[in-house]
């Protein structure tokens, strides 16, 4: 069995070197990294607890890991992370697992190394609900926010340079800064990943006012990250996610998180698995050709 512990506000002080198996062993703790508000995967409840899609499988896999250990029992320690740090958490080792958004990419993997992705989406516009923009080529002239330290960010400002479309490209230190921009009229529109954006929306007081448009600019294979140089305990997470899939318990987990009622907004996203991941599912694997 495991154990959580209270929400971590700020990364703590590095684990000890070592290998990861060696030290959740002689600790008795696994750290899961989680983000504050990427709705479904990642994001706190008003008590601090962190929740969500991508938390529940690094979960799952933490009990794989007490199993694999031997141990009665596992403290779970959570610890917030931002995309601009979310990186350095696993590759200096302050966290065992990110349990996020995280898209798995070659830049990325010079770093840190992934597990199966848990979801496939691509990069999209939010914008305010009486907007004429449907596209990126709208945005010449315009105000467009992004988040730092995220792909979307660097896809936009590289599509903008490349198509001279002129748009004035802004960063936001995290999602939930960025929709507010949108809502109040200080940005035209927002670019992340369709299906973060769709949360967002749907955690909003009134998700009217807000829509999402455009083709995708991007596509981002999300996983779990976890330590570069660690291939056992990889072996235990890449191993316990492919069960999880070929089990379909994967797919249980995927209907709670994005076809049912999330907590506390008690709105359900209603997005059916796209063909994109139903199909990488059929053959599961760590490699994406990203």
């Amino acid at each position: 069995m495991w154990t959580a512990v209270s929400a971590l506000a700020s990364p703590a002080a590095p684990l000890a070197k070592g290998q990861t198996l060696d030290r959740i062993k002689q600790t008795g703790k696994i750290v899961l990294a989680h983000r504050e508000s990427s709705v479904p995967f990642s994001y706190v409840l008003p008590d601090k607890r962190p929740t969500g899609y991508a938390v529940e499988l690094c979960l799952k896999l933490a009990e794989a890991v007490r199993k694999k250990l031997g141990l009665a029992n596992l403290q779970v320690e959570y610890m917030l992370v931002t995309p601009s740090n979310r990186i350095a958490a696993i590759a200096e080792g302050n966290a065992d697992l990110e349990c996020g958004s995280t898209t798995n990419n070659a830049e990325r993997r010079e770093k840190v190394a992934f597990t199966v992705p848990h979801y496939i989406t691509g990069a999209r516009y939010m914008v305010r609900a009486d907007s004429k923009i449907d596209d990126l080529s709208n945005f010449g002239g315009k105000t467009l926010v992004s988040t730092k330290g995220t792909t979307p960010l660097k896809a936009v400002n590289s599509a903008n340079k490349e198509r001279m479309i002129g748009i004035h490209l802004i960063e936001a230190p995290d999602h939930a800064a960025a929709v507010a921009m949108v809502e109040k009229g200080e940005a035209d529109g927002f670019a992340m990943d369709d299906v973060l954006l769709y949360g967002l929306i749907a955690g909003r007081p009134d998700p009217t006012r807000l829509k999402v448009v455009g083709k995708f600019l991007t596509i981002e294979p999300l996983a779990i990250m976890l330590s570069k140089n660690d291939p056992e305990f990889k072996k235990i997470v890449d191993e316990e996610m492919k069960q999880l899939i070929k089990s379909r318990e994967a797919n249980a987990i995927y209907d709670k998180w994005f076809m049912k009622p999330l907590p506390p907004m008690n709105t359900a996203l209603n997005l059916p698995m796209n063909y994109l991941l139903r199909d990488f599912w059929k053959y599961p694997t760590d490699q994406v050709p990203y």
